[in-house]
């Protein structure tokens, strides 16, 4: 698998400098907000560090798969494997398909543009992004966008809440949230190494989607704990791993025995 560390690397931050935008109009980072550039580990090249580790696991537990959680773990490690890689064609339909997601009312002038500003990917390649999450955290972004795209929409375009001056930047906050929960779930290990992830593959085995379904509930919830602490972009990294110790007690909520069943479910809407 590839390597999803890093050091430190750059970041983005979105500087809100005019008043919520309504459900239908279009954020444009020219005329809405500012891109300011600045040196921090939590976004783009540096994505390990925002996850807090070992917080539920322990390398002395082991824990056995049925053939049919061992199939399920392997096919979501297939799709984990797989780099984002814009000399695929299917990779780059992907990639406007989210555009057109995004804002059915703006079209696309190309693969790259300064246009993917307005979704918050750090430049107008979004293809530099994709290294902490690779082409699942494309796919994420576009199960959300297609299967709850209210929340999708509110989230994008910042319309709930009290919002910071300076706001986190969705498409690369939503590579972090992959990375983190592929990192909180062990996914890259031949079997769980946590209580939380042997659990999470019980879910997957009765739900393949399992794992695109708690990304939507992830960025959901990380959005509500950054609204509920008021939280800057300096605060990102603490929002994430208080996300990620959320998801992990909802986990584990006794007779919890789907994604469904947990309690920030319900904060998404379709």
């Amino acid at each position: 698998m590839d390597d999803r560390g890093g050091g430190g690397g750059s970041f983005v931050a979105v500087r809100r400098v005019a008043p919520r935008l309504e459900q239908g109009s279009v954020y444009h980072s020219s005329s809405s907000a500012e891109v300011v550039a600045g040196s921090a580990a939590w976004l783009g090249r540096g994505l390990s560090c925002v996850c807090a580790q070992g917080s539920n696991g322990d390398t002395r537990l082991s824990f056995d798969l049925t053939p049919a959680q061992e199939e399920c773990l392997l096919r979501l490690q297939s799709r984990i494997d797989v780099a984002y890689d814009s000399s695929i064609p299917q990779h780059q339909e992907a990639l406007k398909d989210l555009w057109k997601l995004a804002f059915p009312e703006e079209e696309l002038h190309g693969i790259v543009s300064e246009q993917w500003k307005e979704m918050g990917w750090q430049g107008k390649d979004p293809s530099t992004d994709f290294r902490g999450g690779g082409f699942i955290s494309l796919e994420n972004l576009l199960y959300f966008a297609k299967n709850f795209p209210k929340s999708f929409q509110d989230l994008l375009r910042k319309q709930v809440g009290d919002r910071s001056v300076w706001e986190y930047p969705f498409a690369v906050a939503g590579v972090n949230i992959t990375f983190m929960l592929i990192q909180m779930l062990g996914l890259e290990a031949v079997k769980p190494r946590s209580i939380v992830g042997e659990t999470f593959l019980r879910f997957l085995s009765v739900n393949e989607s399992a794992f695109d379904l708690l990304y939507c509930i992830a960025f959901k919830l990380m959005d509500q704990q950054w609204l509920s602490v008021r939280a800057s972009y300096m605060e990102f990294n603490t929002v994430m791993k208080s996300t990620r110790r959320q998801l992990e007690r909802e986990i584990m909520v006794e007779d919890i025995t789907g994604i469904e069943d947990m309690p920030s479910y319900s904060l998404l809407s379709q």
